[in-house]
């Protein structure tokens, strides 16, 4: 997993990953993130399958998740965006 933050934007890469797997380490990552990230963009993907974005859209919950939102301009991205704590 690569995890790139600018500002208070964050993205992860989930490719390639199983949909437990991916859930764990964006779980983790959630529970690490600083109170100053307000957003979190999952890539994801889309060609090779809609598991991953599945379950990030529809089955991941986690305290600090606000909402999702699919990327307007990349359907292999779902933006989450969180709650401070």
């Amino acid at each position: 997993m690569i995890t790139r933050r600018n500002g208070s934007v964050a993205e992860v890469d989930i490719h390639g990953m199983n949909p437990s797997d991916a859930r764990r380490e964006i779980l983790q990552l959630l529970d690490r993130l600083p109170n100053d990230v307000t957003e979190l963009h999952v890539i994801h993907g889309y060609r090779g399958g809609n598991s991953l974005r599945a379950m990030v859209q529809n089955s991941l919950t986690h305290p600090r998740i606000a909402r999702k939102m699919q990327s307007f301009l990349n359907e292999g991205v779902t933006k989450i965006f969180l709650k401070r704590r």
